[in-house]
C-alpha cells in the first residue's frame, strides 16, 4: 500500500441501492490529503449518499470503503470511531441543535469526549466562531440566525475537533451572493490551513472556486473524473449538458 493510500479515504467497486433503485454501481473514488475534490451531479443523483457511505453511516450492498488503511465495510461502528474523528461534515441544512446556543452547538463534540476542561472548550469555541466571523452569536439560538450564519456556525462546529478532512453537503444552497462568497472564502482559508475538503454540489461557481479535482456522477455511475480544464473540455454529452444546458435539457 502506498503512502497516498494510507492517508486517503476511498471506495472500491461500491454498489448501493434503495428499494431496488441503483444509487451507485461499481463506484470507485479516492480523496487524497491536500487534494480538494468536488462531486458534481444533478439533484437526486446520489451525491450526499456518497458522503454517508464514506462516513460509515450507510452500509453498501457490495464493495469496500477505506478510511486510510482500514476497511470499515462490515465493521461495527466502535471499530472505526477513532479514524472517523479525522473527518467532519457540514450538512446542507447546518443540522444545528435547536435547543442549544451557538456556543453549545460548537462545543458539543468536545463536551461529549470529555478530554478538555470547560475553560479549554470555551477557548476553542471562541476561536472557531471568530474564524468564521460569528463570535457575536455565541449566546444566540439557531432560530435567531440567518441561513448564512447557520452554515458558518456549522463550519465552526466541524472545526472544533480539528479534523483533517471536512465534507460539505451543498454548502451554498439557499444562500444569497454574499453568503455564497463567505462560504467560498471560508473553504479557501481552511484549505490554506491544511484541511482537505470534499464537497457535493451542483453549484459550478463554488466548485471551481474551491476544488482542484472533479467527479461527475450520473445514473449511479462515475462518468468523469479529472481537473477543471479536463472537465470543461469533456466531450461526454451528459457532462457538456450539465455545464451548458440547452433547450434539449428541458424537463430531463
Amino acid at each position: 500500500m502506498s503512502v497516498s493510500d494510507r492517508y486517503s479515504i476511498r471506495m472500491e467497486q461500491l454498489c448501493y441501492s434503495i428499494g431496488g433503485r441503483k444509487i451507485l454501481e461499481d463506484f470507485d473514488f479516492c480523496l487524497e490529503r491536500s487534494v480538494n475534490h468536488t462531486i458534481l451531479g444533478v439533484s437526486g443523483a446520489g451525491k450526499t449518499t456518497i458522503l454517508k457511505l464514506l462516513l460509515g453511516l450507510l452500509d453498501p450492498d457490495s464493495g469496500r470503503v477505506f478510511l486510510g488503511d482500514l476497511c470499515i465495510t462490515g465493521l461495527p461502528e466502535s471499530r472505526f470511531i477513532e479514524p472517523r474523528k479525522r473527518i467532519a461534515i457540514v450538512f446542507q441544512g447546518g443540522a444545528l441543535f435547536d435547543s442549544m446556543t451557538v456556543g453549545e452547538n460548537v462545543g458539543y463534540r468536545l463536551f461529549e469526549e470529555n478530554r478538555l476542561s470547560a475553560r479549554e472548550i470555551q477557548s476553542v469555541v471562541t476561536e472557531k466562531l471568530s474564524f468564521v466571523g460569528v463570535e457575536a452569536a455565541l449566546n444566540l439560538y439557531p432560530s435567531e440566525l440567518s441561513g448564512g450564519m447557520k452554515k458558518r456556525v456549522a463550519i465552526a462546529r466541524a472545526l472544533a475537533a480539528d479534523p483533517d478532512y471536512i465534507f460539505f453537503d451543498e454548502p451554498t444552497t439557499g444562500l444569497d451572493p454574499i453568503g455564497v462568497y463567505n462560504i467560498c472564502n471560508l473553504m479557501q482559508r481552511l484549505q490554506a490551513e491544511g484541511k482537505t475538503t470534499l464537497m457535493v454540489t451542483h453549484d459550478l461557481n463554488t466548485a471551481f472556486a474551491t476544488s482542484q479535482r472533479f467527479t461527475f456522477l450520473h445514473q449511479a455511475r462515475m462518468l468523469f473524473e479529472g481537473n477543471e480544464v479536463q472537465l470543461k473540455a469533456s466531450s461526454i454529452p451528459e457532462v457538456r449538458d450539465f455545464l451548458q444546458p440547452t433547450e434539449s435539457s428541458l424537463f430531463v
